[in-house]
């Protein structure tokens, strides 16, 4: 068994979930570290019909850096727009009217914490994944914390560094596969055999 300290994401990478739920992990979440800008923590990755698109939760500048303070922002109908791009990209997957009604869930509710946000929104992907996972939320922020440290593992400008084996995805006959997007691309196109998928990843 290792302890690992994962970052919390928004709708998290695939490559994310396969350390979260890997059985010799057992996870801590990171609460305290300060906000970095353009990472994962407030952005995710779909399949749109040009490719790769990001989705961006819009947060409040409002001077606090602690991430577990962060605000979300709710000027703009973000979720709504963010609804509509899942639908829109993955309406015509396998599976993705089998899992509508619960991800639709995920913007029906306004969070003000970002971190409260998304662990909803991975408790609903648990449940979808038929799923549970023991986490614990760290108590400070520690530099050279003694788990094994993913703060920075896992980079939204650079290429994964897990080997993925390629699946079917909507668009893929125009554009390619596309490794390692949000985990809402492995539901929508696998379904039921995500999971065997995630812990096979290497």
């Amino acid at each position: 068994m290792q302890n690992i300290l994962l970052p919390v994401f928004y709708l998290p990478s695939i490559s994310w979930f396969s350390e979260f739920l890997n059985a010799e992990n057992e996870v801590t979440f990171e609460q305290f570290e300060n906000f970095p800008k353009q990472t994962y923590r407030n952005r995710a990755n779909i399949y749109g019909a040009n490719g790769k698109l990001s989705l961006i939760i819009p947060i409040n500048h409002n001077g606090n850096r602690v991430y577990k303070d962060i605000e979300i922002s709710y000027r703009e109908d973000w979720q709504n727009l963010h609804w509509k791009s899942i639908k829109t990209a993955y309406q015509s997957s396998p599976y993705f009217e089998f899992y509508e009604d619960k991800l639709k869930k995920i913007f029906e509710t306004k969070e003000k914490s970002l971190l409260d946000f998304n662990i909803k929104s991975i408790k609903i992907i648990l449940d979808i994944l038929k799923t549970e996972k023991a986490y614990s939320l760290n108590e400070e922020y520690i530099k050279n914390p003694e788990q094994i440290n993913f703060r920075e593992r896992f980079s939204a400008k650079n290429p994964t560094e897990y080997e993925m084996v390629e699946y079917y995805q909507t668009f893929s006959d125009k554009m390619g596969f596309l490794a390692d997007l949000s985990i809402l691309d492995l539901i929508c196109n696998k379904g039921p055999e995500s999971l065997t998928y995630i812990k096979n990843i290497k």
